[in-house]
């Protein structure tokens, strides 16, 4: 069945609506796992020129400068991608509206934005899928959360999880889930950041040049991240065996839990999910 489907799959049509980063990830993905041919992929903006022609030029995909409007490349498409920023998309998406055909596949990946809102937006019971990925997808190593409407077909799920595998790992939850997907792993590279610049910071105090820093680092929290993918232990285990009783580690862990390292990371996590779901408010009071 997954073979019919991947064949299924080459054959659509896939258009960006907004073409930032994130879209240009899953485009990336998309062709570099040979899914679905250039020729098959627009990416739409509202008027930048430059950014088209970079785009066109890098992937092969199409934009409105290689011959097509935006609404020609909307109503051809079988799959839309609706890419653009939270504060643009109620407006983009009741533009969208009288464009639409009833098998088309939607796929959001705007935070906070749920699959009623979207639906409301585009008055009908369309094919919708909901999806939180993360910047790590640019280098084909992120995580997507994953959320579908009633009306999405077996098909289009498979089809769905495929893109996004193609970027990394994708993991299907009920939508309720959906802001806590974005306050773990959607923001999560940021909290990882933030601790290595802290971490270089203080390599830095050390007498560490900042080159030097950077490198021991990024090796350590590169090392760490697979060691608990390779050993499949919890990080829990492997922090237990790395921390010897009364010695430098230990010292180390008991001065951050006194400062509040654990509370302030948990704090920020709910107050992540929290804002998804203010940005989601807001978003569906514009309608």
């Amino acid at each position: 069945m997954s073979g019919e489907f991947s064949g299924m799959l080459s054959e659509q049509f896939i258009c960006f609506y907004g073409a930032g980063s994130m879209a240009e990830a899953i485009a990336r993905g998309i062709l570099d796992k040979e899914l679905v041919s250039s020729k098959h992929i627009s990416m739409l903006n509202r008027s930048n020129k430059e950014r088209q022609q970079q785009l066109h030029l890098q992937y092969g995909v199409q934009t409105a400068m290689q011959g097509k409007s935006n609404e020609q490349y909307l109503q051809q498409a079988d799959i839309i991608f609706l890419a653009m920023k939270p504060k643009d998309a109620a407006a983009a998406l009741r533009g969208l509206k009288p464009l639409l055909k009833p098998n088309q596949l939607i796929i959001s990946v705007i935070a906070g934005l749920s699959i009623s809102a979207i639906q409301k937006l585009l008055g009908s019971e369309m094919a919708i899928v909901r999806t939180m990925p993360n910047t790590s997808s640019t280098i084909g190593l992120g995580v997507t959360g994953i959320s579908y409407s009633a009306a999405v077909t077996e098909q289009q799920r498979f089809i769905a999880e495929t893109m996004f595998d193609s970027i990394g790992v994708s993991l299907v939850i009920d939508e309720s889930m959906q802001d806590a997907v974005t306050s773990i792993s959607g923001s999560g590279p940021a909290y990882f950041y933030y601790v290595m610049e802290s971490m270089i910071a203080g390599a830095e105090q050390a007498g560490f040049t900042r080159e030097q820093a950077e490198l021991l680092v990024t090796q350590t929290a590169l090392g760490a991240a697979t060691m608990v993918q390779q050993t499949q232990e919890a990080p829990a285990e492997l922090r237990r065996k790395v921390t010897s009783p009364n010695g430098t580690t230990q010292a180390a862990l008991e001065a951050m839990q006194a400062g509040g390292l654990q509370k302030a990371i948990l704090a920020g996590i709910k107050r992540c999910a929290e804002r998804a779901a203010e940005i989601g408010r807001t978003i569906e009071e514009d309608i």
